[in-house]
């Protein structure tokens, strides 16, 4: 039972993953799509402003996925890190390089250096979703043997699992349009929810057209997880079916309400259904289930507390992390306080170099200064207008924090 418990955790964070980080990688598809840097200018920028505040920590889940499947099913999780050792590096690869390519390009000063980075991060963001997709085509397909000594490249190119890599890889694209289109609604850029909006249709046709296809190769790939998909999981494959159907529907119609949640939605049905139909066995074609593949008791009881208290920590972090985004308060207005940070910290005293928190610090003082700001607008105690004199208290509020900063920066480390 507690094992069963542990299984569900697991994939309630893939879910997690998928349809936040899932997001972000789909970004980079329409990043890469946008055209030029004139065509392609005003697309860029909003997925820049959409993803910034978020991409590095949406990764946090993709860490609890290891970390649980590592602790909860050290058998499983050793043979499919075995035997599909090659896309699983490719995949880390393009977690690393898209990073590095969405960081730098924003500080590169050559045009020339500023492509080549961007070129870097759009094609990474390909990468990871679809050697990730061909791994759970491996696993999908028996493709992966108990007690694996060593990596296999038939497992994770048949046709099953190249065609889930490119499922994947389009789900990533179909959530990312979708959210897009939510947020050009939010800046008020009715020309960019056209833009995204279109291009949300497309990539929620083709990436259901991929899904049937995937379907039928699974047929004859593993006839007995493709008959328990179309048993117990075909409720779940049905909700993902209507999904999909009613975002198409609603962009066609003009109305954008709501159209996150459902597709959000349709990808964790998929996820989900693949789960249920799989149940209780982790490795297709084995006998590795999640009663005798799984840690000993105390270890999942262990992993069940961990999640609660991630729940009761990290869930409240992410609610307000997206609460900030959403009312578009970690862009520019926090830029004249961590300005005046970064100038105060790149010009220590003489002989002294500054703390490392001094950084972190600096982002608190923003994150409260925005949380305040925001709490006093509903309250109607602040009113927009540059003349107005609640903008003169909104600078004296700003001065302010810059001074408590500066008070409490922490004591610099002697230079040896």
């Amino acid at each position: 039972m507690i094992a069963a418990a542990v299984g569900g955790i697991l994939l309630a964070s893939v879910t997690l993953y998928a349809v936040l980080g899932g997001a972000d990688f789909g970004a980079g598809l329409w990043d890469l799509l946008a055209g030029g840097d004139r065509r392609g200018q005003a697309p860029r920028r909003l997925i820049d402003e959409s993803i910034t505040p978020v991409w590095e920590g949406n990764h946090v889940w993709l860490v609890f996925d290891l970390v649980i499947f590592w602790t909860g099913f050290p058998l499983a999780f050793a043979a499919v890190m075995t035997v599909t050792a090659l896309p699983l590096w490719l995949a880390l690869a393009g977690i690393v390089l898209r990073g590095a390519g969405f960081a730098f390009r924003h500080e590169a000063q050559g045009l020339r250096m500023q492509r080549a980075l961007g070129a870097t991060f759009a094609f990474s963001s390909l990468l990871t979703p679809f050697f990730m997709g061909t791994v759970i085509g491996a696993i999908a397909t028996g493709q992966v043997p108990a007690g694996a000594t060593h990596a296999s490249l038939a497992a994770w190119t048949s046709a099953t699992s190249l065609l889930t890599g490119f499922v994947f890889t389009g789900a990533c694209g179909y959530l990312a349009a979708v959210y897009l289109v939510g947020e050009a609604a939010r800046s008020g850029d009715g020309r960019l929810q056209v833009y995204f909006a279109r291009r949300a249709q497309a990539a929620g046709i083709v990436t259901g057209a991929l899904s049937l296809a995937t379907l039928a190769e699974l047929h004859s790939s593993n006839p007995a997880l493709f008959n328990r998909l179309d048993g117990r999981a075909l409720p779940l494959v049905i909700v993902a079916g209507l999904c999909g159907l009613a975002v198409v529907a609603l962009l066609a119609a003009g109305r954008r309400g709501g159209i996150r949640v459902i597709a959000a939605l349709g990808v964790a049905a998929v996820i989900w259904g693949w789960g249920v139909a799989q149940y209780p066995v982790l490795l297709p074609g084995t006998n590795v289930t999640l009663s005798n593949a799984g840690a000993p008791n105390t270890t999942l009881a262990a992993i069940v507390v961990v999640f609660i208290a991630a729940v009761v920590l990290v869930g409240p972090s992410f609610a307000l992390l997206f609460w900030l985004h959403g009312r578009r308060l970690l862009q520019a207005d926090e830029a004249p306080v961590l300005a005046a940070a970064s100038a105060h910290q790149a010009q220590p005293s003489r002989g002294v170099q500054a703390a490392p928190a001094t950084r972190a610090t600096a982002l608190v003082l923003v994150a409260a200064d925005a949380l305040v700001r925001a709490l006093a607008r509903r309250r109607g105690r602040l009113q927009p207008g540059p003349e107005s004199v609640s903008s003169r208290e909104q600078e004296k509020s700003r001065a302010h924090l810059v001074h408590r900063f500066r008070r409490r920066r922490a004591r610099p480390h002697w230079r040896r």
